[in-house]
């Protein structure tokens, strides 16, 4: 084999590492939520508490996502990765080990970190790996089959890891992948980083930035909960706002910012960014009414649950294929309306739900719809946002559509709470708490939720006609046509 062959697949197996990584990430943030019940008998976490062992994870990953894609940029894309991994790995290791409410919290906490440290650099790697154009679109491809996938997986195996060896073993699993990707990395990763930019640190960017968007998110998660005019809610919206205020005054006056604002220029991230915030917002919330409805409507076991979405998560593997492919001929703009158009039309299928209902006639074919339309937008907003980026700024670019996604899941799963939770709670007082009316209660305040969820995914249809540009889309497909002849394994080149 000759060396170019070589160089080759070793590229496409380093591909296969970070993409392995990546699904440890986004699995993460679900497979706990089967196991809460266990995991709140065993360690005596009250009801009101348990959710944090779900948004402990959620909110240092989506605080800190911004800040680990920059420091892939200035540090080493590689080293930030592994460095990342073996966070992760250790963080999962110790919430195992988990003996009260707080040790637990504080793992998962630090979990996210290393997620949000390792995730925008793996999709940098990538992004500075493979040329842009159809061999990257590929590659993306796989990026998106896997992150797509991996939420549905996590309910699935959440399931069965904690019905047959115990609720450890949701965080335990993560320990042998992350080390043995972190191991790997070396051998099939190659180093970069941007080299032209000086190695000072914009500290007072990193600090207001993080802050604020894990205020943000904080604010978000406990909305719900605490009421969108509660002074808790008022107060941290207000903190974000301020703090982001200060982010942006800081940026303005640096030499050397965290997030050089000249990248917003490029209108086409810019829209991507747009575009991911209502996909995060539309898809997020809508695994999670699922849930609710498989289980405490239809009655279905955890373990049932997450079989239930075996024909989800393959769906979303094949379109992601299929779009990728798409991307290149047609260019990413028509693929990714398409795909915000069919996850708008699977919510409204699924806005038809019954309280008899069955997975043949209520669960399976909004189902398929939303997972083809989820591939077909996942990868192309991901393409969009990284396309055209100089080098030296992919582990920002990459940090911004991650945190954009995870804002917006946020977001959403904020808002649909607050559509479908009051309803219930207003339909259960009108009942005189009658159980014969639950599931008819329950049924209404879901299809209410995924009704909205349908709206948002519709406005990512007008954002991405409106924000995405045309030109940039078949720019990109004249691009893949050209690279087509060209020799692989050179480094993707910086985009003027």
């Amino acid at each position: 084999m000759t060396d170019a062959a070589v160089l080759e697949r070793r590229r496409w197996i380093a591909l296969a590492l970070l993409c392995i990584a990546q699904f440890v990430v986004v699995l993460d943030a679900s497979i706990t939520n089967v196991a809460l019940p266990t995991i709140g008998d065993s360690l005596s976490i009250s009801q009101d508490n348990l959710s944090w062992v779900v948004n402990a994870y959620v909110l240092t990953f989506g605080g800190f996502l911004l800040l680990g894609g920059r420091l892939a940029d200035l540090l080493g894309r590689r080293r930030v990765f592994m460095f990342g991994l073996v966070l992760f790995a250790l963080a999962s290791l110790a919430g195992g080990f988990a003996e009260s409410e707080g040790f637990l919290i504080a793992a998962r906490a630090v979990q996210g970190l290393g997620a949000a440290i390792l995730s925008p650099a793996a999709l940098s790697i990538i992004t500075t790996t493979f040329r842009d154009g159809s061999e990257r679109n590929k590659a993306l491809g796989v990026w998106g089959a896997v992150a797509g996938s991996g939420g549905a997986a996590g309910v699935l195996l959440g399931g069965i890891l904690t019905e047959y060896a115990g609720w450890e073993w949701v965080l335990w699993v993560n320990v042998p992948i992350g080390i043995a990707a972190a191991v790997l990395a070396p051998y099939l990763v190659r180093e970069s980083r941007s080299e032209s930019e000086t190695r000072a640190f914009d500290v007072a960017g990193a600090i207001s930035v993080t802050a604020g968007l894990s205020a943000l998110v904080y604010a978000l998660v406990e909305a719900p909960d605490a009421g969108w005019g509660s002074t808790q809610t008022i107060g941290l919206l207000a903190a974000a706002v301020a703090l982001m205020g200060a982010f942006v005054a800081v940026e303005l006056r640096s030499a050397s910012p965290l997030v050089p604002f000249s990248i917003f220029r490029i209108r086409t991230l810019t829209g991507a960014n747009v575009v991911g915030i209502l996909t995060g917002a539309s898809l997020f919330s809508m695994f999670f009414f699922i849930s609710l409805y498989m289980q405490n409507v239809l009655g279905y076991s955890a373990i049932k649950a997450g079989l239930s979405y075996l024909p989800l998560a393959g769906s979303i593997v094949i379109a992601a294929g299929v779009a990728s492919a798409l991307v290149t001929k047609v260019g990413y703009k028509p693929i990714l309306a398409t795909g915000m158009a069919l996850i708008a039309a699977g919510l409204v299928w699924f806005s038809q739900i019954s309280p008899d209902g069955s997975f043949l006639g209520d669960i399976l074919g909004p189902s398929l719809l939303a997972a083809v339309g989820l591939g077909f937008a996942f990868v192309p907003q991901t393409i969009a946002a990284v396309s055209g980026v100089k080098e030296r700024l992919a582990g920002l670019a990459s940090g911004l559509i991650n945190t954009s996604q995870q804002v917006g899941g946020a977001i959403g799963l904020a808002v649909l709470s607050t559509v479908a939770f009051p309803q219930i709670d207003d339909g259960i007082a009108a009942s005189g708490g009658n159980p014969a009316a639950l599931p008819q209660i329950l049924t209404d305040g879901y299809a209410d939720a995924f009704l909205v969820g349908a709206g948002i995914a519709l406005l990512g249809v007008v954002a991405t006609l409106t924000l995405i540009r045309g030109r940039d889309s078949k720019a990109h497909t004249e691009l893949a046509a050209e690279g087509a002849g060209q020799q692989a394994g050179e480094p993707a080149p910086e985009a003027a």
